[in-house]
């Protein structure tokens, strides 16, 4: 990512700014404020107009995965797996983030419910980049506040789906805290000495064939990369998981992603109190693993 941090000299409008001290024409500079591509003080500001004093720092985006974050990008369509008056759930694709990144917006699951919505769609709940499935929003704050407040009680249930590169028994449940791991930023790790955050995931083995299992996994608890740590320290990580040593192929087929897909989440209707459980089919990358093994995918209440 190439940015660039500003000391502003004088105090005057944020696209002004921009213009003045970046070097570039006004409308770029609009362009780049509306695009989310530049914080004031740490946060995100869209309104090119706003007033801005000296000696503010504004950070300014001007590159991501090697192009600008005004050149033109092709937006993922997004499929509706419930909707009604209070809540909406989509069907989250692989490698798209849950919510906006120092680029610019548009480019996460949050920007493009709310562009469906028209107007801010309240996330409560996240899945890794490259994890694929069912995202829960509020689509008013009542209803975003009381789903929230489900997901911290823990009386929101979730069924994964995974290909564990290994041999996964049966019927498992790993009772195991997690710290992060020193050797490597962004990893997790079973906590052997004790100490870390509490973390517990009940999985069940739904077939397999030569070297990975396929893995249904109903997460007791909702911490980070919990699932792919688990796994990990079963002997079977994630195949395509690379941050948690999973191979890039199994039984013959390509892993170009984690292959980790929220397949259902079954809560209570946050205005209504109706029961209500959402699955999201099967992607094809994990579809063929099933096949490779006669799998049945899973479906219906757990």
């Amino acid at each position: 990512m190439k940015r660039r941090t500003l000391h502003v000299r004088s105090p005057g409008a944020l696209d002004t700014v921009l213009r003045e001290q970046l070097g570039v024409p006004t409308e770029e500079a609009r362009a780049l404020v509306e695009a989310g591509a530049v914080y004031v003080r740490g946060r995100r500001c869209r309104a090119p107009r706003t007033h801005i004093a000296p000696g503010t720092a504004v950070m300014v985006v001007l590159e991501e995965s090697g192009s600008s974050p005004l050149a033109p990008r092709s937006r993922p369509e997004i499929r509706v797996l419930y909707e009604d008056e209070h809540l909406l759930a989509l069907d989250k694709p692989p490698g798209i983030p849950a919510q906006p990144t120092a680029a610019r917006a548009g480019d996460s699951l949050v920007d493009l419910a709310s562009q469906y919505l028209g107007r801010s769609a309240g996330l409560v709940h996240r899945l890794d980049r490259h994890t694929s499935g069912v995202t829960l929003f509020g689509k008013e704050e009542r209803a975003t506040r009381a789903l929230a407040e489900q997901f911290r009680r823990g009386e929101i249930r979730k069924r994964y789906v995974a290909i564990a590169a290994g041999d996964v028994p049966m019927a498992a449940r790993v009772d195991a805290s997690l710290s992060k791991d020193p050797s490597r930023v962004g990893r997790w790790k079973v906590s052997r000495g004790g100490g870390g955050v509490a973390a517990a995931t009940r999985f069940e083995r739904l077939g397999g064939a030569d070297d990975f299992s396929i893995v249904a996994c109903f997460p007791e608890t909702g911490r980070t990369h919990q699932i792919r740590a688990h796994l990990a320290s079963l002997g079977a990580p994630i195949a395509g998981d690379s941050l948690y040593e999973g191979p890039p192929r199994a039984g013959g087929l390509a892993a170009e992603r984690c292959l980790l897909h929220a397949q259902a989440v079954a809560f209570s209707h946050s205005i209504t109190g109706e029961p209500l459980l959402i699955e999201s089919p099967l992607p094809g990358d994990l579809r063929a693993f099933f096949d490779r093994a006669g799998a049945v995918e899973p479906s219906g209440p757990w």
